[in-house]
């Protein structure tokens, strides 16, 4: 059983720093790739960032390129994000996935979490 948790939201002012992290269990961490996803209330959710199993490739939302690095440890199995000038538009509920190849549609995730909320205020 594949189980993925974030942990790491919270609320954090305009131009503030957050980092949230999403613990894998259930298969071999480094044979997949890792994505973070975002869905604020009443849209859809959007794709944030990616990485290939070997950390070798990363792939950004131009909407939060420049500002957020995503990073894995394969030793620990955890993926991460890190959140650098946050604006109000970036609150929503980040999700991790996990699939085979990293890329930026929803379709190529086949396990997901349940989600941390990160709320940036103005």
């Amino acid at each position: 059983q594949v189980q993925l948790v974030e942990s790491g939201g919270g609320l954090v002012q305009t131009g503030g720093s957050l980092r949230v992290s999403c613990a894998a269990s259930g298969r071999t961490f480094s044979n997949y790739a890792m994505a973070w996803f975002r869905q604020a209330p009443g849209k859809e959710r959007e794709f944030v960032a990616t990485i290939s199993r070997g950390a070798g490739s990363t792939l950004y939302a131009d909407s939060v390129k420049g500002r957020f690095t995503i990073s894995r440890d394969n030793a620990k199995n955890t993926v991460y994000l890190q959140m650098n000038n946050l604006k109000p538009e970036d609150t929503a509920v980040y999700y991790c996935a996990t699939g085979r190849v990293a890329q930026a549609s929803k379709a190529g995730y086949d396990y997901w979490g349940q989600g941390t909320q990160v709320t940036v205020s103005s």
